[in-house]
């Protein structure tokens, strides 16, 4: 059943993501229209690892929470990356079905609030102190018997749980993350999803730079770069972030108002082949912190 329930959940969050995501669209209708397989290397969230109360109890907002729903589905840890210069630690989880079941592997971050400065951990804090968790072990218990339904009840993790920021607050914070003022924004919104070449079966697409310079051809607004290389075993790039407009309130009149402010972007990855051990040779299937590095910048926002 946990195999199934995450089939059913990340379809979801693949729906709602590629409505707000055009770019991911883009992609899709190019590989189909060229007879290919559209398949998911990994999902991205992003969180802050703080501990709040809340309304049930004390809970860490960071992969504490996302992790222990991910190994509700049946996932496993397995790797870690710390990101220092911008206080980020990361964490990738896989399924021990991800071949058998199509499975994408999830990469989980979080921002390690306490290392910021004062002034910010303050703001942080203020702005998420009425966050409102959902707990997804009743969740689970309460829907059990119903797999289609409990997926959609899960779905409602992946938002911002709680109220929107204030601009000031935005702007203060972006100054010093923009990472942590993406999730003041989105919350646990779907950072990116990601299509894996390897699996695109189409001659007319054979490889992540073809691919890449293919969707830029078709008015994709492409990073500029691929990170990585085939020796280490894997290559990644994205898309720009798309612009969304979302809600913060105003400083003085606590009053709702909107702005422009970067969301998600699509990455494409391609896997290699490298020698694990001595005469063992497998397909590279974890991440490399340099290129993750990298592309947390895509949601950075430019004036």
């Amino acid at each position: 059943m946990k195999r199934l329930l995450a089939n059913y959940l990340w379809e979801l969050l693949w729906q709602e993501y590629s409505t707000r995501v055009s770019y991911a669209r883009t992609y899709t209708q190019m590989i189909t229209n060229a007879g290919g397989t559209v398949a998911n290397d990994h999902i991205a969230f992003r969180s802050l690892r703080m501990t709040v109360d809340s309304p049930q109890r004390k809970v860490n907002l960071g992969i504490e929470y996302l992790g222990k729903l991910a190994e509700a589905l049946g996932y496993e840890a397995a790797g870690e990356y710390t990101f220092n210069e911008t206080h980020v630690y990361a964490r990738h989880y896989r399924h021990p079905q991800q071949e058998e079941f199509d499975l994408p592997k999830l990469f989980i971050s979080e921002l390690i609030v306490d290392e910021l400065p004062k002034e910010i951990i303050q703001l942080i804090h203020e702005t998420i102190g009425g966050v409102n968790l959902l707990n997804f072990s009743a969740i689970m218990d309460t829907f059990k018997h119903d797999t289609q339904r409990l997926a959609k009840e899960l779905k409602k993790i992946f938002t911002r749980p709680w109220e929107p920021p204030h601009i000031s607050v935005v702007e203060e914070v972006n100054k010093v993350t923009q990472y942590g003022a993406w999730v003041l924004l989105h919350g646990y919104a779907v950072n990116h999803f990601t299509g894996y070449v390897n699996r695109q079966n189409t001659t007319e697409y054979p490889d992540i730079d073809i691919t890449a310079r293919s969707l830029a051809q078709l008015g994709v607004p492409m990073k500029a770069e691929i990170e990585g290389d085939v020796a280490c075993g894997l290559r990644q790039t994205a898309t720009q972030a798309v612009t969304e407009i979302v809600t913060v309130l105003e400083d003085i009149t606590d009053t709702e108002i909107q702005i422009p402010w970067t969301y998600a972007y699509y990455e494409i990855a391609q896997r290699y082949i490298v020698e694990e051990e001595p005469g063992k040779q497998v397909l590279f299937d974890a991440f490399l912190g340099k290129n993750a590095q990298q592309l947390f910048e895509m949601t950075r926002l430019t004036k």
